[in-house]
């Protein structure tokens, strides 16, 4: 078999995997119903969501976080959100003089108040960062989410509402996330403009 024919079939098995994953979306319908309505809550208080993950999901928590901030589809004003992961500063200076374990919770314990929604972004659900600042979040009184994957790993037991994509593939997962981001993001379009209709 030719190299292009290697490629060729790693694009359909590609393909047939993400088809599969997205067959099962409908499953998460009631969860993202419930984020939505615990996002909804947070603005109304003039609280703002935070999100924060590490690597690919870090890339997804500063994406999803822009999309509030800037816009998503409709033109709207600016919607309080932060990213735990942009701070090069932050992020070094924590992990050289204490660890990366709390690289986080100290974040959410320098930021969050009791009417923020802190999401954490974590396709195992056992990164230890994830759940030492969802444990922060929740003691401070805020409302946490885990987005996760496989089991639910640690993180299930922590965050109020799990969102646990049944997959065992880390992209899969990921592609999961960010379509509930998305989906979120939409969501929460409409209902700034039914609100300001």
């Amino acid at each position: 078999m030719s190299i292009n024919d290697h490629i060729k079939q790693s694009y359909q098995a590609s393909l047939e995997r993400h088809m599969a994953l997205f067959a099962k979306m409908a499953d998460y319908h009631t969860q993202s119903l419930e984020l939505l309505a615990a996002c909804k809550a947070t603005l109304d208080a003039g609280g703002k969501v935070i999100w924060f993950g590490n690597g690919g999901s870090a890339a997804d928590a500063q994406h999803l976080a822009a999309e509030f901030v800037v816009r998503y589809k409709l033109e709207r004003g600016p919607l309080a959100s932060i990213a735990l992961t942009t701070d090069t500063s932050i992020l070094t200076a924590h992990s050289n003089d204490y660890h990366f374990d709390t690289v986080f919770e100290r974040q959410v314990q320098a930021l969050c108040k009791p009417e923020d929604l802190v999401i954490g972004l974590t396709t195992s659900g056992t990164s230890e960062n994830i759940n030492l600042a969802l444990k922060a979040a929740n003691k401070i009184g805020a409302f946490t989410v885990a987005l996760t994957g496989r089991s639910g790993g640690t993180v299930k037991d922590i965050a109020r509402l799990p969102i646990i994509i049944d997959f065992d593939e880390t992209a899969r997962i990921q592609e999961a996330h960010m379509f509930i981001g998305h989906w979120l993001c939409e969501a929460v379009d409409m209902v700034i403009a039914e609100q300001s209709a």
